[in-house]
This record gives C-alpha cells, structure tokens and sequence, in this order.
C-alpha cells in the first residue's frame, strides 16, 4: 500500500533539523529525542543573527519572522535576544509609512485611511516601495497597499504571541482590523482574497472579544472554496494556515474539504514544491493531521 499524503510528509521531515522539522515531528507525535536540545541550539543560532538593535539586517518581514521563529522554538521574553527583537518590532507601530496613512477621496470611503485606522506597524518610508514582498510562507502579495496591510498583520501576530495583547496600540490595531472586516463581504470587491484571509489570521489572536467577526469571515472564506478543494484567486497555505488559527467547526470542515487540492499538488517526497518548502509542508502536515483528528 502506498504511503498517505500525512506518512509521505512526516518521512519528510524525520531527519531534517530544522524549525519547521521540529513542529511537525511535535505535531504527530514523534518527537526525535535530540529535539529539545537542537531547539535550543536552532534558538541560540538565530539570536545570534540580530544587530544590537533587535534587528534582522535593519528589515521588517525577516526581524518579524525571526519573532515568530523563535516562539517557535520555545523562547520567551526572558531571552534577551527575542526581547530585543519584539521591541524593535514594537517600535515600527504608527511609525510613517503603515498602512493606512494618510488619506484621499477613495480610501476614506472605503475606510482605509488615518481618520479610521490605528496601530498598524510601518515596514519603512512611504515614499520606499516594499511590493512585491514574499512572505515565508511562500505568498506574494504585489500591490503596495496589500503589502503593507500583510506585513503589519504578520507583525500583529508577533506581538499578540509574545504576550502584547493588552498595548493600547496593539488593541487600536485589531478595532481596526475588526473595522476593515466590515467591508471584506465580497470576494471580488475591493480587498483581494489574500488579504481578507491575512486579517482572519490575525484577528483570530485577538481573543473572543474578535469570535463573531472571525466567524464570520470563516463563513465568507468557506462559502468560496471549490469543490476540488482550493480556492479561486487566493493562496492555498494561506488559507489552510488561517483558517486552523480561527479554530471553528466550519473551518475545520474547509481544512478537511482542502485534503484533496493539497494531495493534488503533493510531490513524491511529501512536499510541495521548492517555494518556502519547509513552511508550506508543515502547514500541509498540520492540515492532514487536522482533517485525520478532528
């Protein structure tokens, strides 16, 4: 009998040593018994990678990433280099350049300018372009306001993991979200597919003050998957990865729908493809290990 999509993913990664390894072997329960001492080790190699600053090279998407990263693996605020890290990604909220800023005719009225929004975190200057920006796991995003919006939400989800929920700033941010969701109705409307699903990741962090509207934009979302799995116009792992934060019955359902458009583009080592490899097949683990267990 041949292997399952989940077996053909978790021999993919029994022997690599790397972050993403780590979760996935955590994931099915077959944690190898050098893991806790190579997620330290993996820890201390990228803190060791940080400017003095907290910085990754002075860049927004890598010094947000490495926050995440090193959650990941286990670190808190009490490690100097993760603090420094969160810090300098603290300082980048309402800094020029978020999202948001600024303000003309057609932004006003689709609210999405300084009179409505707050808290959202500046990846640099206006006036520098930062589109297209790949994000680690692998999606693009092209158009320079969607950019900026993913990469706050991307750095949302930093601060909200690393124990920032009550900041005034980081609350402003996700009233903001919440405010933006009103108008995320339809999926060929003004906001792309992409970046209504990025703000359900985020607003999933929120707590159950969010519940309702992520509900809600669960329900959007699964309305619009296709028989065969997928989604039109919009980034399957992305997807996958938001709706298993919102963590309800009709996404999980829309995980366990997704099993066959993830099998379809499966390789023969259990990944998906060279694009972010490692992080789009542990979420494609996490999704079969979902759709086995729930």
């Amino acid at each position: 009998m041949s292997p399952s999509a989940l077996e053909r993913l978790s021999l993919f990664f029994s022997a690599i040593r790397s972050r993403q390894a780590i979760l996935a072997r955590a994931e099915v329960g077959l944690v190898a018994a050098d893991d806790p001492v190579l997620a330290v080790r993996l820890a201390q190699e990228l803190t060791a990678e940080l400017r003095p600053d907290g910085s990754v090279g002075g860049a927004a998407v890598p010094t947000i990433w490495r926050v995440h990263e090193l959650l990941d693996l286990g670190r808190d605020l009490r490690d100097p280099g993760l603090s420094r890290a969160v810090s300098w990604v603290l300082q980048r909220q309402n800094a020029p350049g978020a999202y948001g800023e600024n303000c003309d005719k057609t932004r006003h009225g689709l609210r999405t300018c300084e009179h409505f929004l707050r808290g959202f975190f500046s990846p640099g200057p206006a006036a520098e372009r930062v589109a297209p920006i790949t994000l680690p796991i692998g999606k693009v995003f092209r158009a320079e306001p969607a950019a900026r919006l993913a990469i706050s939400c991307l750095a949302l989800r930093a601060v909200l993991r690393a124990g920032f929920r009550d900041l005034p700033a980081v609350v402003a941010h996700l009233d903001s979200l919440r405010l933006l969701a009103d108008a995320w109705t339809d999926w060929s409307g003004p906001f792309a597919p992409d970046v209504i699903i990025t703000g359900l990741h985020t607003l999933a962090l929120g707590g159950e003050a969010y519940r309702p509207v992520v509900e809600r934009l669960v329900q959007l979302i699964a309305a619009q998957q296709h028989t065969d799995g997928h989604w039109e116009n919009a980034d399957l792992f992305l997807a996958l990865d938001a709706l298993m934060a919102a963590g309800i019955p009709a996404g999980r359902a829309a995980v366990r729908h997704a099993v066959p458009a993830l099998e379809e583009r499966q390789r023969p080592d259990g990944s998906f493809g060279a694009t972010a490899q490692q992080e789009r097949a542990l979420i494609g683990l996490r999704a079969l290990h979902w759709a086995e267990t729930t």
